[in-house]
């Protein structure tokens, strides 16, 4: 586990950034969002377009139970664009980033957030989509575990397996378990995140198959975040599913960076399930404390998890969809 001490990764300041929700858990192309950071598919695409898009469900970007975001870090003239989680299905992250009306190519970096296939789905298709060689991809060496479940009765429900080495073309695999600069210094991946507050405990069912014995994986060491820091604002920190704990990211993007003022939260919080619901009210407590000027619970916060969120912080919270765009 990382002892980095505190303000060990200065991150360079952007002038900001654009992050497009390319998968998540649910769809909404009706509700308006009142936050100026924020923009609703139907918003940001009529003011880009200049015209209504038509409601042709073959055009619509989809949800499917997976995670990811492509985002572009702006600094002056330049920009890095991040391809950060690649969703579930094979095929899913490709075509809503075509339906959206955006390009893979520009990608010049792919940072997988833990080695749960509701988040690496789609990453062979998008490594042949984006077609660059040696493109960075950032990974961990436990995403390449044979990973599952163990049922009440005592029987492993096996996840599909991370691609195979030579399923990733030419990418150029970047291991590692510390935090790591990238784009100029200015994206922070988290490297593995100490698990220190008391109530985002692991969670006693994961299991990883190691010397063809299944062992308990609790803590899943390979949970990161992307960290980024805006001019005038602060951190944003972005989470695939946040095992490790939100708290405990926010905490730890916040002890490396040195920047403890956080404007923006967003990704999985993993607060759904009956081994996580426990957990809800003393995280939404700790949010508060923290109280980012922008909430996104996505993915794996669950409806009971989103709800709390929304009571405690009304005026933050935006509800993500697939297509959302945050200019931030």
């Amino acid at each position: 586990m990382s002892t980095t001490a505190l303000g060990q990764f200065k991150i360079t300041e952007t002038d900001g950034l654009e992050v497009f929700s390319l998968v998540d858990n649910s769809v909404d192309y009706l509700s308006t969002i009142d936050k100026k950071e924020a923009h609703s598919f139907r918003q940001w695409t009529k003011k880009r377009n200049g015209q209504e898009w038509a409601w042709d469900n073959s055009q619509l970007p989809f949800a499917e139970h997976g995670f990811s975001m492509l985002i572009r870090v702006l600094r002056g003239r330049k920009s890095v664009t991040i391809l950060f989680d690649t969703g579930i299905s094979a095929d899913g992250v490709v075509e809503n980033t075509k339906r959206m009306g955006l390009e893979l190519n520009e990608v010049e970096y792919i940072v997988l957030s833990h080695g749960h296939y509701d988040h690496f789905g789609g990453l062979v298709s998008a490594l042949k989509t984006i077609n660059k060689s040696n493109l960075p991809l950032i990974v961990h060496e436990n995403m390449f575990k044979t990973r599952g479940n163990a049922n009440t009765d005592g029987t492993i429900r096996t996840y599909p397996k991370f691609p195979a080495k030579e399923q990733l073309g030419s990418a150029q695999l970047i291991n590692t378990k510390q935090p790591y600069l990238i784009g100029d210094g200015t994206i922070l991946v988290t490297g593995e995140i100490p698990r220190e507050t008391s109530f985002e405990t692991g969670y006693l069912l994961h299991r990883t198959l190691t010397d063809g014995i299944w062992q308990p994986d609790p803590l899943i060491l390979d949970d990161r975040a992307v960290v980024f820091n805006v001019k005038g604002k602060g951190l944003v920190v972005i989470s695939g599913c946040a095992h490790s704990g939100i708290i405990n990211t926010i905490s730890y993007a916040q002890r490396i960076s040195g920047i403890i003022n956080t404007y923006a939260v967003m990704g999985g919080f993993h607060l759904a399930g009956k081994g996580y619901e426990n957990r809800i009210d003393q995280t939404t407590k700790e949010l508060r404390l923290i109280s980012p000027k922008l909430i996104v619970p996505s993915h794996c916060t669950g409806w009971r998890g989103m709800c709390a969120i929304a009571k405690a912080l009304p005026e933050a919270l935006v509800w993500n969809s697939v297509g959302n765009l945050y200019e931030l």
